[in-house]
């Protein structure tokens, strides 16, 4: 064996040692990032929590996942989610489409989702998660910013060096502060929110100016995490805080629990991460 080879398994083992995984060392890392249009994907899967399983969206779906109704991987065209705009310009991406999001999943959860998204060999995969890492029962209770980002760093990590030819489009956390401003007048919010528990950190009642202020600056910083993270890979591209500027109606929301997207609220979503995603001109030339 030549020098030159003895170099690099001796690299290729100390990196296995590392990080555990011999996968990891294929993962294409970059400071600066700066995706391609890829081909059109001939299979998605999506990831998160309550919201990518389009849950409580109305009366009519109360306590229940409605995954066709997804801005993401959804299959009811009155939402035009991501699944159904590529149906339309590559068909035979039909049917091959997964919804592996959890209801109440935090960042931790994200590994095995994506574990099962990698096993799925999908081309194409979305991921909104955090919100559950912020609306917790206190201010005290949220997932501190380094252990979020770490937890993503590694999810990620793990599928992208496992499906080698899928690209992410990586949402940002939705503005819960902006939830509380525009509902906290409602009676009915207020009540709902305070008797199932509902975000306590932000929308309970007891919760403080200051604590409130507290949650903004953590969300800012958890999307914050998710932008730099996925800067280091070549296959993934963050909405840049799309998702978190976007300025909703009531009637965006869930007449349910008062914090979920109503069907609107999912097809707005579909529509604005679309426009910050591969292929925001709209559909590409099918392959």
């Amino acid at each position: 064996m030549t020098r030159g080879r003895w170099i690099a398994l001796i690299v290729a083992v100390v990196l296995v040692a590392v990080t555990g995984t011999a996968s990891a060392v294929w993962v294409t890392r970059s400071k600066s990032a700066s995706p391609v249009q890829p081909s059109l994907p001939g299979s998605m899967a999506s990831a998160g929590d309550s919201i990518t399983r389009a849950f409580d969206l109305d009366g009519r779906h109360f306590l229940q996942d409605s995954p066709e109704e997804s801005w993401a991987s959804g299959t009811d065209p009155a939402v035009n989610s991501h699944y159904v705009r590529l149906v339309a310009a590559n068909p035979t991406i039909a049917g091959k489409v997964y919804n592996d999001a959890r209801v109440g999943a935090k960042m931790e959860a994200l590994r095995g989702q994506l574990a099962m998204a990698a096993a799925q060999q999908v081309d194409y995969l979305t991921i909104l998660m955090g919100a559950n890492d912020l609306c917790t029962t206190s201010v005290a209770a949220m997932t501190p910013t380094a252990t979020f980002e770490a937890q993503f760093d590694q999810a990620l990590a793990g599928f992208l060096g496992a499906d080698r030819g899928a690209h992410v489009l990586v949402s940002s956390i939705p503005d819960v502060f902006r939830l509380w401003d525009a509902l906290h007048t409602n009676p009915l919010a207020q009540i709902t929110w305070n008797l199932v528990h509902i975000c306590p950190s932000m929308l309970s009642a007891g919760a403080t100016d200051a604590e409130r202020q507290q949650v903004v600056a953590q969300e800012q910083a958890d999307n914050a995490a998710l932008a730099s993270v996925c800067r280091r890979y070549d296959r993934c591209r963050f909405d840049g805080n799309a998702v978190f500027n976007v300025s909703f109606a009531a009637a965006d929301v869930s007449s349910v629990d008062y914090f979920h997207p109503s069907l609107s609220g999912q097809k707005n979503l579909a529509a604005v991460t679309w426009a910050a995603g591969y292929w925001p001109a709209g559909p590409p030339v099918k392959r």
